[in-house]
C-alpha cells in the first residue's frame, strides 16, 4: 500500500553533485521517518542518511559534510544533496520509509523503493 519512487540518480564525474529525490504516496497514517540506503556490488546494503519526522538528521561517517538529507513531510518527500562525490559513493541508492499503516494500530513498517543508480567516475 506504500509506493517509495526514487529518482536523481545519474552518472557524475568525482566532485561532482546531485540530489536524490524520493516520493512516498498510498495509504498509510504516517511516516516516522525516512532515510537513504546504499549497496554497492559485493556489498551489503548500508545506512547512509536518515531524518525523523520532527528533522532529525543523522549520517554514516563516510559521507559526513558532503550529503544532506532533507524532507518536504507535506508531500511526503525526502532529498539527499550528495556533494563532492567520489567513486565509491558508486551505489544503487535505495529510499526507505518506516510507516505507520493505520492510526488504531501503533504497527510501522519499513518500505523501500526500486533503487537509483549513482555512478561517480575518477
Amino acid at each position: 500500500q506504500v509506493h517509495l519512487v526514487e529518482s536523481g540518480g545519474g552518472l557524475v564525474q568525482a566532485g561532482g553533485s546531485l540530489r536524490l529525490s524520493c516520493v512516498a504516496s498510498g495509504s498509510f497514517f504516517s511516516i516516522n521517518a525516512m532515510g537513504w540506503y546504499r549497496q554497492a556490488p559485493g556489498k551489503q546494503r548500508e545506512l547512509v542518511a536518515t531524518i525523523t519526522s520532527g528533522g532529525r538528521e543523522a549520517y554514516v561517517d563516510s559521507v559526513k559534510g558532503r550529503f544532506t538529507i532533507s524532507r518536504d513531510n507535506a508531500e511526503n518527500t525526502v532529498y539527499l544533496q550528495m556533494n563532492s562525490l567520489k567513486p565509491e559513493d558508486t551505489a544503487v541508492y535505495y529510499c526507505n520509509a518506516r510507516v505507520r499503516t493505520y492510526a488504531y494500530t501503533p504497527v510501522s513498517v519499513d518500505h523501500w523503493g526500486q533503487g537509483t543508480q549513482v555512478t561517480v567516475s575518477s
